[in-house]
């Protein structure tokens, strides 16, 4: 791993709008807010956080009590 690799403008940019922690780590609204995230960082539309020509992403979301759920979603163009 390179120094920056993680960043955005790096190689392989990760959480750039903060991850979840970045937004409270909202219940039952981390998945989505990954998601939305994704699809905005895919069409161009991330604004200032904006990584340069993205062709995939990956979302990891876990949680639950008694009942763990995982979810991995990937997107492409």
């Amino acid at each position: 791993m390179e120094p920056g690799e993680f960043d955005i403008t790096g190689k392989t940019p990760v959480n750039v709008r903060g991850g979840l922690l970045g937004k409270g780590n909202p219940t039952a609204a981390t998945g989505i807010a990954q998601l939305r995230e994704l699809t905005c960082q895919l069409r161009g539309q991330a604004g200032e956080r904006q990584v340069n020509n993205p062709t995939s992403g990956l979302a990891h979301c876990c949680g639950g009590d008694e009942g763990m759920a995982t979810f991995v979603h990937i997107l492409s163009k």
